[in-house]
């Protein structure tokens, strides 16, 4: 009777820990991931090249910037929101500040700073802080939305008076 008891609890701790034990390990953790996502879309748009930041979504990408109402479905729309975005600000730049990413789902805090040139056409430079919410699915990027305030901006550029 011990025997069978022993011999079962054997086979049932092999179950158990032998596939934790023989699997191979991940080559990064998951907050390494949900790092490298947000270090990716960054790089992305400070690259200046859509090239470099469509790969990190979906093809049917949902992208939405609030502060302009602007929503663009799929890589096509979204490319060209990218290029719209850089004409109007040629100088564009993106600084990480923090990034919360888990179970497919986050946030990317960053600094947003350029020249507007063809927004406001101003010829200002401004600097605003923001936050894109995203979802994920397969490893991509398939809901992002955008936050920030265009009246820091607006501000800044000399549109609004400051406070």
């Amino acid at each position: 009777m011990n025997r069978k008891r022993v011999l079962t609890g054997a086979m049932l701790v092999a179950m158990l820990v032998l596939p934790v034990i023989a699997a191979p390990p991940e080559s990064k953790s998951a907050p390494d991931r949900d790092a490298a996502v947000a270090e990716k879309w960054i790089a992305g748009w400070n690259s200046h090249n859509p090239d470099k930041i469509l790969p990190l979504f979906t093809d049917d990408i949902f992208y939405e910037d609030v502060a302009f109402g602007e929503i663009s479905h799929g890589q096509a729309e979204v490319r060209k929101f990218f290029l719209s975005e850089l004409e109007g600000v040629p100088d564009l730049e993106l600084k990480l500040m923090r990034a919360d990413i888990h179970d497919g789902h986050g946030t990317i805090e960053w600094m947003f700073s350029g020249t507007d040139k063809d927004v406001f056409k101003t010829g200002k430079k401004f600097s605003v802080r923001g936050v894109s919410v995203i979802d994920m699915r397969d490893g991509k990027i398939f809901r992002n939305v955008d936050f920030y305030d265009v009246a820091t901006v607006m501000r800044q550029v000399g549109l609004l008076p400051t406070q």
